[in-house]
């Protein structure tokens, strides 16, 4: 089975309409036996942990992966409502064999989702992810291999995930430094992290004013949070606040807000964290990792103070897949996907947000004036709906003009064109200093691939 074959592994786990074919309770029951299945032999008394988000199906779907993994014989470890770099940790904290989160992360309530990780907090590898699908698509193979009698599994919780976790996010941060004196908006987007975010810059010494953090199963990143950053730059101003946080509905990306209300995206957050990080020596290798959306703005202001930049495929699992096979301990997406390899296994919104408020609290600058490292170039994409997917190369005249539009922009700018891995589409994306050109070279090429391929 190849990557383009696969039917319920995407980019990121397996995701859907909750309660609707395919992620549904059902699959929920083959996912749990066929993870517990593939984990089994790798340790004499197996178990796997389950965390969740705040969305209303988390409930059937919690029920049905227990059920499934214990089956198998395999002990069963629910962590209840966390954020998902909170259960990898969890994971290898708790020597468990694998972590699967139960989460569609920024997408809105009706959708669900699995996410899935190794004992050692990092996502699964492909080879693991084909093998758990080939299970869940076959399932009698694993019928005669149920657990029987005193061999089936055990279920139980673990009441202090939150308060460990907490503990964790503190360590990351110098034992002597406390946030005092500084007053900071967190959104928590009415999800997994409504509980952490708050407590953690409490105890650090902060003025917390936490905003969307009462989820009731139906309202997370419902307008708010990391896709709706204006809320928490609006609550910063009203709030006269030095910082506002904003997570996703998972909490693995972040984006801020500055005291004058101004967004500071994943590009500046990576500006900001590889310019603090050469300053004290600790940047590996001197490189950052990001990806082919990163903006133009991020390569130029890392070049400023020496950090070179690798761009992967848009997605934070190609990110850390480069920066582990590189050495790299920095790199993360536009999106608010920041990895600090050194901290964590996967992108950790709270990690991010502590380390730039770290870097705020030492040098006593505000976060404007850190943002301003790095000065976005405009950018402009467009979305083309197209009726198949041939290789643009193939395609003559869509081919001579994105030769043309590079000659054009000439080192000046950059041109990206490429499918959605999800949908039907062709992404263009042009930067460049001067916003009516790149404008114009946008329309003419979605004009041109609309005529070739277009729906």
């Amino acid at each position: 089975m190849s990557k383009t074959t696969r039917k319920l592994f995407g980019t990121d786990g397996i995701r859907g309409r909750a309660n609707q074919h395919p992620m549904t309770p059902e699959l929920a029951l083959a996912v749990g036996k066929a993870i517990a299945h593939v984990f089994r032999s790798h340790h004499p008394k197996p178990r796997i942990v389950i965390g969740k988000d705040t969305r209303l199906s988390n409930y059937m779907f919690e029920t049905a992966l227990q059920a499934g993994i214990c089956a198998m014989g395999v002990d069963a470890v629910q962590l209840g409502v966390l954020p998902t770099p909170g259960i990898a940790f969890m994971t290898t904290g708790m020597r468990a064999d694998a972590g699967v989160v139960i989460s569609a992360s920024h997408n809105a309530f009706e959708d669900n989702g699995f996410k899935f990780f190794a004992g050692d907090g990092f996502k699964l590898p492909d080879e693991v992810e084909i093998e758990i699908e080939r299970l869940v698509e076959n399932q009698a193979e694993l019928e005669t291999r149920r657990a029987i009698g005193a061999d089936i599994g055990r279920a139980y919780r673990v009441e202090d995930a939150v308060g460990r976790y907490v503990v964790y996010l503190k360590s990351t941060l110098p034992k002597q430094l406390s946030l005092s004196g500084l007053k900071i908006v967190v959104d928590c987007s009415n999800g997994a992290a409504y509980k952490v975010a708050p407590e953690v810059l409490y105890e650090l010494g902060a003025e917390v004013i936490a905003i969307d953090d009462r989820p009731d199963g139906t309202n997370i990143n419902s307008r708010c949070g990391a896709t709706h950053p204006r809320n928490v730059a609006k609550a910063v101003l009203e709030h006269n606040a030095d910082v506002g946080i904003a997570l996703d509905g998972d909490a693995d990306r972040v984006i801020l807000a500055d005291e004058n209300g101004g967004i500071v995206d994943g590009d500046a957050i990576l500006a900001i964290l590889a310019r603090d990080k050469m300053q004290r020596q600790e940047l590996s290798k001197g490189t950052v990792v990001a990806t082919v959306m990163s903006n133009l703005g991020l390569e130029r202001a890392l070049a400023t103070f020496g950090v070179a930049l690798e761009r992967t495929a848009v997605g934070d699992r190609h990110v850390v897949e480069r920066m582990r096979s590189g050495g790299f301990d920095l790199g993360g997406e536009q999106s608010g996907h920041i990895i600090l390899l050194d901290h964590a296994t996967t992108g950790d919104g709270m990690v991010t947000a502590l380390s730039v408020v770290r870097i705020m609290k030492q040098q006593g600058i505000k976060l404007s004036r850190l943002a301003s490292v790095m000065q976005r170039v405009p950018q402009v994409l467009k979305n083309v709906m197209v009726r198949d997917k041939p290789p643009l190369d193939g395609i003559p005249s869509v081919a001579k003009r994105i030769a043309q539009i590079n000659d054009q922009l000439s080192g000046s700018g950059r041109l990206l064109v490429r499918y959605s891995g999800t949908e039907n589409k062709c992404r263009v994306m042009i930067e460049g200093d001067h916003a009516a050109r790149i404008d114009e070279l946008a329309d003419d090429l979605v004009e041109l691939v609309t005529r070739e391929i277009g729906a």
